[in-house]
């Protein structure tokens, strides 16, 4: 059910939006913060596909952090590499050369979410896995807002025992075309990008004009196979196809092209998230879980609060900040449980949403411990 859509049209306004949201704030600031970059859009999707990218290149940096001369497995440095994490990810400072590309492909993929969810699906759920498993595809739906029951559904019938890449793609596919009518329109989406830059459904949506060249009715007198779902999602990379464009379409056919230009970024993808670093041994994150922390503010990892803000405080992240300052100032244990368990509980409705209200919890606990 994967709309078609003008994808050179969404990569030159993805790059136009993005130079224009960047020249309005860093006018004003040299860098940019975690605070800032949360709600640095008024398209909450937006802003979380900016901090899932960045979530990946800070696991890529910590993945090269391998070295041949020492012992990374020791439990000792496991344990210092887990806490420098928890640090930086707090730390967040970026300049606007290093931000604009990030934004860019944040506003490229909000689009592609609503008129290619499969490839949506494939890119930002399954091929960052180095081995899917039914806990971190339920973590991925934090960083999912437009349509996020329809994710959040078709997670839901999936069990423990389903980690096929095809096979989950393909239940997926199915799972979209039977619940068509519980899609979002594009045209809610478009209105709220219209607010910031004007563009229409109809430049979305109409083809790009095409001309092969002969080389290319010789070589295939037949049309060409559509290209699959799953090669749908690639990258922004202007710069490249701006330089390249030219002498492709001179060169070979323009199918030939695209398909080359698809294999090789479904080659990269897949190379970086191999690199990634194993995961933490349990014993090493028991000692991290007991250990006191001296405040809230100061030990809640980055992807920790865009779990408390999203699931507990409905994405408004003023109110979290200023809840956690609150938490921070009580004396008691457990008048600060009081207040979590019976206040914000009752005037949030958290009976749904135990896991973070307990984390919540085990944080305080060792606050006072």
């Amino acid at each position: 059910m994967e709309d078609k859509y003008n994808q050179l049209r969404l990569e030159r306004y993805s790059k136009e939006l993005a130079n224009l949201l960047c020249d309005r704030h860093f006018a004003a600031h040299d860098t940019i913060n975690g605070p800032q970059l949360i709600g640095f859009t008024p398209i909450k999707q937006i802003n979380l596909f900016v901090i899932k990218e960045l979530l990946l290149k800070w696991h890529h940096e910590m993945a090269n952090l391998r070295s041949p001369y020492f012992d990374y497995e020791h439990e000792e440095v496991k344990e210092a590499l887990l806490n420098f994490m928890n640090v930086l990810s707090r730390k967040i400072l970026i300049k606007r050369d290093a931000f604009e590309p990030l934004l860019q492909k944040a506003i490229y993929d909000t689009f592609l979410l609503k008129l290619a969810p499969a490839a949506t699906f494939e890119e930002k759920f399954l091929r960052i896995q180095e081995e899917i498993t039914l806990p971190k595809l339920q973590e991925n739906l934090k960083y999912i807002d437009l349509d996020k029951a329809l994710f959040s559904g078709f997670v839901g019938t999936l069990s423990p025992s389903n980690r096929d890449r095809d096979y989950i793609l393909s239940r997926f596919r199915l799972y979209l075309n039977a619940n068509k009518e519980s899609i979002a329109p594009l045209s809610e989406l478009v209105a709220t990008f219209n607010s910031l830059l004007p563009i229409t459904e109809e430049e979305i949506c109409q083809a790009a004009p095409q001309a092969p060249s002969l080389a290319a009715y010789a070589a295939k007198p037949t049309p060409a196979a559509p290209v699959e779902e799953k090669d749908v999602v690639a990258p922004i990379h202007m710069a490249q196809r701006e330089a390249s464009a030219p002498v492709a379409a001179a060169t070979r056919p323009a199918a030939v092209a695209d398909s080359n230009l698809n294999e090789r970024f479904r080659a990269e993808r897949p190379t970086m998230n191999e690199k990634f670093s194993k995961p933490v041994s349990s014993s090493v994150a028991d000692s991290l879980s007991n250990r006191k922390i001296e405040s809230l503010k100061n030990s809640i990892s980055i992807n920790q609060r865009f779990s408390f803000i999203n699931e507990l405080f409905d994405g408004d992240n003023m109110t979290y900040y200023h809840t956690i300052q609150k938490l921070d100032e009580y004396n008691n244990p457990d008048e600060a449980r009081h207040f979590v368990l019976h206040e914000l509980s009752h005037k949030y409705d958290w009976s749904k949403k135990q896991e973070n209200v307990s984390k919540l919890i085990r944080l305080i606990e060792r606050k006072f411990a």
